[in-house]
């Protein structure tokens, strides 16, 4: 299908990026020759990808394509609009960059929500104390051994594979190959290939933990990022979205899938899942506590907050380095190692804002799931999520 031609401009302008910041385009799978074009063009300026953004912005109500394309296409320009000014050398506040990009508004967290998230966790793990210690001796029992981390990762896509297939039809060739990979600033990776397939890369410098293990897989593939992709290439693309054929880094459609891939675990098992994970690791040979490990993940969601508020500290309020991992790691709970991997992921050029999709997608996208009737019709808004183009701005009108 012939793609419109204000869409194969969306398309030429996002792939451009990748010429600036290798990584920004994090999936493309419509026609090759047209990446192939980008790559072999001059590199191009800033400047101009900015007022290219802006044209397009002023022809959509022109396009004909109807409101929901449109409006989704016109926060997508938004968003590249400011990447290009900031790839310019413009100074952009951060809440603004960040507002311009996924469209939401950011604030820091209540430290007092924290201090009682604290005092729930303290109540799961029992014992006396510093609770940064308790919570530290709990992570290190808590580790996969990594002889096993590959049957573990088998089992849980299997296992949650079956479960999403059987509620959110998927094609029958798609499939996730894993792969172990390091010296990377996050835990997990989606690659989208298209045609309905995935690889997943695990981080290996961070010690994987059975707690968290069954939530990472459903982020990933297992009803979070794989399926998205398969279900908007299958139901979107197919009828000639074209502009569902490309992913970008810092738009709003970021925020949407990250909120849904953090909510994934919770919607295709919901309460009971940490019984339902023991039993799967009792077939491995290992030992859990489901029950207790949901209390805890319940509780520290509670801290979610934290990371950004590491951000705003670093790019808002001009903190330096070691004041914000000393941050991270008071009321993350979390070690020395694992605060620096954090501030590696905020201080990246390309991440830095990237954050607020998991903090504030998890409140947006969580609280209209909640709202739901019955299982039955949250199952239909998760169903929603995978398979629409909504933005957050859509999302709040619902």
């Amino acid at each position: 299908m012939q793609a419109h031609p204000l869409v194969t401009e969306y398309l030429r302008l996002g792939l451009s990026f990748d010429r600036l910041e290798s990584g920004f385009v994090d999936a493309y799978t419509a026609e090759p020759q047209l990446r192939r074009d980008v790559e072999n063009a001059p590199r191009p300026e800033p400047r101009e990808l900015a007022v290219t953004a802006t044209r397009l912005r002023a022809e959509l109500l022109a396009a004909g394509l109807g409101p929901q394309r449109t409006a989704f296409l016109d926060a997508h320009l938004r968003a590249l609009e400011c990447s290009a000014r900031k790839f310019a050398g413009d100074e952009i506040g951060f809440v603004d960059e960040v507002s311009r990009y996924f469209d939401v508004d950011i604030a820091p967290g209540d430290p007092a929500a924290y201090r009682a998230a604290h005092q729930k966790i303290d109540e799961v793990l029992g014992g006396t104390g510093p609770l940064a210690e308790r919570m530290a001796a709990h992570r290190k029992a808590d580790e996969i051994p990594p002889e096993r981390l590959e049957a573990c990762v088998e089992a849980f896509s299997g296992a949650l594979r079956e479960l999403v297939r059987a509620r959110y039809p998927l094609p029958d060739h798609e499939h996730v190959t894993y792969e172990i990979v390091g010296d990377k600033p996050w835990s997990g990776f989606n690659y989208y290939l298209g045609n309905y397939r995935s690889t997943v890369a695990i981080n290996s410098d961070l010690r994987q933990h059975m707690a968290m293990l069954p939530r990472l897989i459903a982020h990933e593939s297992y009803p979070g990022h794989h399926t998205e992709h398969c279900r908007k290439e299958a139901n979107l693309v197919a009828a000639g979205h074209g502009e569902q054929t490309i992913f970008l880094v810092n738009t709003p459609q970021c925020l949407m899938a990250e909120g849904l891939a953090d909510l994934a675990l919770r919607s295709i098992i919901g309460p009971g899942w940490g019984k339902w994970a023991q039993e799967i690791y009792a077939d491995l040979g290992l030992r859990f506590d489901g029950e207790r490990a949901e209390r805890l993940s319940e509780a520290s969601a509670q801290l979610l907050g934290v990371r950004q508020d590491a951000a705003l500290m670093l790019h808002d309020q001009g903190k330096d380095a070691d004041e914000v991992a000393g941050f991270l790691e008071r009321w993350s709970l979390t070690t020395p190692d694992r605060a620096r991997q954090s501030l590696r992921f905020l201080s990246s050029p390309l991440w830095r804002a990237y954050v607020s999709t998991y903090v504030e997608g998890y409140k947006l996208l969580g609280g209209w799931l909640d709202r739901a009737t019955d299982a039955d019709d949250r199952a239909d808004r998760f169903r929603r999520l995978l398979d629409e183009p909504l933005t957050p701005a859509a999302l709040r009108k619902l």
